[in-house]
C-alpha cells in the first residue's frame, strides 16, 4: 500500500483525495475526499487573468487541505491544475502561492494529460464489468473545459475543448455582471451553438460516435444524477455508477434553464456553488448525448482525482 494525496484544481472547484493505493489489487481506498467551490476561473475568459479574490479563496482551501494531508501522513502528494490556470497570464502568482502552502509546485497540465487522468480514474474499476460494452467515451465536464476520451483498456484518442459550465455561463448568460434568471431563448441558442462548435472540434480527432458506453464525470453530471434520483441530499454512493436516460437529462436540462435562482437553490442535492452554472453544465451533457445518440449516461464519482492518485501509486 502507498498512501497518496491528490489535488485537482479546476476552474470551479478544488478537490482533495487522500487514499491508500494497492497496485496489486487495483484498489484505491479513500481516507478523505473533499471538494470546495473556489471559482478560480472567475472572469478568466474575459480578462485573461486570475482574479485576486479567486486566488484568496483557492489559497484558503489549500491551507485546509495541507492540514488534512499532514494529518493522514500521505507519502506522496501531487497537485494538478487544469483549465483556468492554463489560460491565465498571471499563473505564476498561483504557482508560488500553492508551493508556499503545500510544498509542491502545481503542475499546469495539458488538456491531453487531463483527459488521460480522467479516463484512468473513471474506467479502472470498470475493467471487469461485462455489462458495460466498450469502447468507452469518458466525458469530463469541468468549469472551463470539457475532456473527451475514447478508449478500451487504454486511451485511443482524446481532446480537450474550451466549453465548461462556468465559461459558458459567463460568456452567454451574464448581463451587466448578473446571471440571467432565467436566461432568454436567444441566450440559450447562442450557448448551444457554441457547444455544438466545440463538439465539431472534438470530433475532428476523437471518434465520439464509435463509443458504446458514455461515462460522465464531474459536478454537472453528478448533480444531474442527484436531481434525476430526487435525492434528499447529495449522496455519492447513490450517484456513483447510476444511469440517467437521455429523456431524463433533457427534462432536467430544460427545467434548469427555465427555473429561477431560488428554485434551483431549493433542490436539496444542489451545491450552492453550482446554482448559477448548473444549467450550462447540463446543456453540455445533453448536447453530447444527442450528438452521439447515447440512450443513457453512466455517472462516475471517480474521475481525474483518482487518475492523479493512481499516477502516484
Amino acid at each position: 500500500m502507498t498512501r497518496v494525496a491528490a489535488v485537482d484544481c479546476g476552474t470551479n472547484s478544488i478537490r482533495l483525495l487522500v487514499a491508500d493505493a494497492d497496485p496489486a489489487t487495483g484498489e484505491l481506498v479513500d481516507l478523505d475526499r473533499r471538494m470546495t467551490i473556489v471559482r478560480l476561473g472567475q472572469g478568466v475568459d474575459r480578462t485573461g487573468r486570475l482574479a485576486p479574490e479567486a486566488l484568496r479563496r483557492t489559497f484558503a482551501a489549500c491551507r485546509e487541505y495541507a492540514a488534512v494531508v499532514k494529518e493522514h501522513g500521505a507519502e506522496r502528494l501531487r497537485f494538478v491544475a487544469t483549465s483556468a490556470s492554463r489560460d491565465a497570464e498571471n499563473r505564476d502568482e498561483f504557482v508560488r502561492g500553492v508551493l508556499d502552502i503545500l510544498g509542491v509546485e502545481p503542475e499546469v497540465i495539458t488538456g491531453d494529460q487531463e483527459a488521460e487522468f480522467s479516463f484512468t480514474g473513471a474506467t479502472r474499476e470498470l475493467a471487469g464489468s461485462d455489462h458495460l460494452p466498450r469502447p468507452y467515451l469518458v466525458v469530463d465536464i469541468g468549469g472551463g473545459s470539457t475532456e473527451f476520451v475514447v478508449g478500451d483498456d487504454r486511451v485511443r484518442a482524446a481532446r480537450s475543448v474550451d466549453v465548461g459550465c462556468v465559461r459558458m455561463t459567463e460568456r452567454h448568460l451574464v448581463r451587466d455582471g448578473v446571471v440571467s434568471d432565467p436566461p432568454s431563448k436567444e441566450q440559450i441558442a447562442a450557448m448551444r451553438a457554441d457547444i455544438e462548435a466545440a463538439l465539431d472540434l472534438a470530433e475532428e480527432t476523437v471518434p465520439l460516435r464509435e463509443a458504446r458506453t458514455l461515462v460522465g464525470l464531474a459536478g454537472s453530471v453528478t448533480t444531474v444524477s442527484a436531481i434525476a434520483q430526487e435525492l434528499p441530499a447529495y449522496d455519492s454512493e447513490a450517484i456513483h455508477h447510476s444511469r440517467v436516460s437521455l429523456e431524463r437529462v433533457r427534462e432536467i436540462t430544460e427545467w434548469l434553464l427555465r427555473s429561477t435562482h431560488a428554485e434551483r437553490a431549493a433542490v436539496p442535492s444542489m451545491h450552492p456553488g453550482r446554482v448559477d452554472v448548473i444549467g450550462a453544465g447540463a446543456l453540455v451533457l445533453l448536447s453530447i448525448m444527442e450528438r452521439i445518440g447515447a440512450e443513457e449516461v453512466v455517472v462516475s464519482e471517480h474521475d481525474i482525482l483518482d487518475g492523479i492518485g493512481w499516477s502516484l501509486a
